[in-house]
């Protein structure tokens, strides 16, 4: 996991907050790492933890990313810590989390994937659908802002 900003670092902190910061806010995580990393450290936690679910790991494993060293924080540890952007991709973590002085906070309404109790092929199915989403929403909100940000260093 990539560690939150160092005070020599110029990358921005994206924290994912979810419930069980089990499925959801632990593939976004991996998404910006897998995508964006040179220009964003990304973090994930929940509200109440719980283990990385396989299925995520295997739905990020799909494209080359691997989840399984992942392990699920609570949102206490990041409460004193600088973050530039707060994202909350469920309706309860949205409700339940803090505040954090001088972040941008969005919330992405995404279903949990981990609700899906159909077969394991409309899991998958799920699964994937919600992992493309959150690169749809991560690319268009973040590749923006680096783009933002570049135009603003040019300047």
């Amino acid at each position: 996991m990539s560690a939150v900003k160092s005070p020599n670092s110029k990358r921005p902190v994206i924290l994912f907050l979810c419930t069980g910061n089990s499925c959801r806010s632990q593939m976004a995580e991996g998404l910006v790492h897998h995508y964006l990393g040179e220009q964003f450290d990304a973090v994930s936690a929940g509200t109440q933890p719980q283990s990385v679910n396989p299925e995520a790991i295997r739905t990020m494993a799909e494209i080359d990313y691997d989840l399984s060293g992942h392990r699920s924080q609570p949102l206490t540890d990041f409460q004193d810590r600088t973050i530039d952007y707060v994202v909350s991709v469920c309706d309860a973590a949205s409700q339940l989390c803090p505040d954090f002085p001088g972040s941008h906070r969005l919330h992405w309404s995404i279903p949990d994937p981990a609700n899906v109790t159909d077969s394991a092929q409309e899991r998958r199915r799920v699964f994937r659908r919600t992992r493309r989403e959150l690169e749809s929403r991560i690319m268009d909100t973040f590749a923006r802002e680096m783009t933002a940000r570049q135009r603003t260093e040019d300047d």
